[in-house]
């Protein structure tokens, strides 16, 4: 059991190295060095046999947090699971993209595959605009919505159909200013964004007032998962916490209703 501790610890330390490489513009990294630490932590306990001064009372309690503390990510894991697949309707007027970081040649790998799904999605469907939402960072030269539009231009897609909306930090924002662009009141819209990301987009919509609002999933990196997810996941209890989503609608489902450096911009 104490070596099981000190294999954990290793592997999220590494595991934490592995995503700061990646330079996905936050320090989410960080959160692996803490779980590192903390598996550390208990095998040193355990290895010099320290835990057994430690009252009972007190062992008691950080055992009801951890218990706790893996509810919370099993229930928040599974709203990510709701939305991972969702497609989106065909004939949506519009389909927002969802800023990420963009890079000295192009968009990131993550922003990508959320353009290339958009791509795929404008093919099928002519008559559908595509919104590209995303500011400029400030380790970015141009903004977000600028690089996304050339990037669909570069793959086919007509200047005339592709709507900029250069203002936004974060995911609210991305919904909020693109809201000002349609009507969301009576516009279909889809929410393109990575698998992981889709649900917590969906509930930022629902909470902004528009009442035909879709996901539409893009596909992510796989060796980043486990980060993305986690991740995510806090990002949904953060959002909820300050009342900026409604977690009440289904996988797939139709909604109707009327910026931290850790947890915004969806992904690495």
């Amino acid at each position: 059991m104490i070596w099981l501790l000190l294999g954990l610890s290793v592997l999220s330390i590494l595991y934490g190295i592995f995503v700061l490489l990646a330079n996905s513009g936050t320090s989410f990294f960080l959160v692996w060095f803490g779980i590192g630490l903390l598996f550390g932590l208990l095998f040193v306990c355990h290895y010099f046999h320290w835990d057994r001064v430690i009252p009972v009372a007190l062992k008691w309690c950080f055992r009801g947090v951890v218990i706790l503390g893996l509810i919370v990510i099993l229930i928040t894991q599974g709203l990510i699971l709701t939305q991972f697949q969702s497609h989106g309707p065909k004939g949506l007027d519009y389909i927002i993209v969802l800023g990420a970081q963009v890079r000295d040649d192009g968009p990131s790998v993550v922003l990508r595959y959320r353009l290339d799904r958009a791509v795929a999605y404008l093919e099928e469907n002519p008559e559908t605009k595509v919104i590209v939402s995303g500011g400029k960072g400030s380790n970015e030269k141009e903004s977000e919505a600028s690089v996304m539009k050339v990037y669909l231009m570069e793959q086919g897609v007509d200047e005339s159909r592709i709507i900029p909306e250069d203002a936004s930090k974060n995911t609210k924002e991305n919904i909020q200013n693109s809201s000002q662009l349609l009507d969301k009141s009576k516009d279909r819209v889809g929410i393109v964004t990575n698998n992981f990301h889709v649900y917590r987009g969906l509930s930022i919509a629902k909470k902004q007032g528009y009442a035909h609002a879709y996901g539409v999933a893009a596909s992510s990196s796989a060796p980043y998962l486990f980060n993305n997810m986690l991740r995510e996941g806090l990002g949904i209890l953060k959002d909820f916490a300050t009342g900026r989503i409604i977690t009440n609608h289904g996988a797939g489902s139709e909604i109707k209703a009327g910026h931290s450096p850790l947890l915004d911009r969806g992904g690495s």
